[in-house]
């Protein structure tokens, strides 16, 4: 299973020279899963840069993968590991939302960086 993190799908819906990268989490969409917190990220960073249709286009392309709503379980998990981890809000989601269904989180958020299950690059 593959979790790309929010600015995985901004690098890629740029087409930015890191969209290579991100490519094989993101269109593996049998084995993506995408969390909830992710797409109103995404949807607004596109929608301040390109508008509401390519906004709206970005969501039903992220919708191609298993939509992860926040549920309970995660909820909890989300907060133990946010507060030992000293993580954001959605840093703590995404993580404990991987960590439930086994999934490799692809990202260039240096809070993931040191963590096992994660597919990191620097950027630059």
């Amino acid at each position: 299973m593959n979790l790309v993190d929010s600015c995985g799908w901004l690098e890629y819906f740029a087409d930015s020279s890191y969209a290579d990268f991100y490519a094989p989490g993101i269109e593996d969409v049998d084995s993506l899963i995408v969390p909830t917190i992710c797409i109103p990220e995404v949807f607004k960073r596109v929608h301040q840069q390109r508008g509401e249709d390519a906004a709206l286009q970005t969501a039903a392309i992220m919708h191609q993968g298993h939509v992860v709503t926040l549920s309970a379980g995660i909820a909890l998990k989300e907060a133990k590991m946010g507060s030992k981890l000293r993580q954001p809000l959605a840093d703590s989601v995404i993580l404990a939302t991987a960590q439930t269904y086994g999934a490799l989180i692809w990202t260039q958020d240096t809070h993931f960086k040191s963590l096992d299950g994660v597919k990191f690059t620097e950027k630059r």
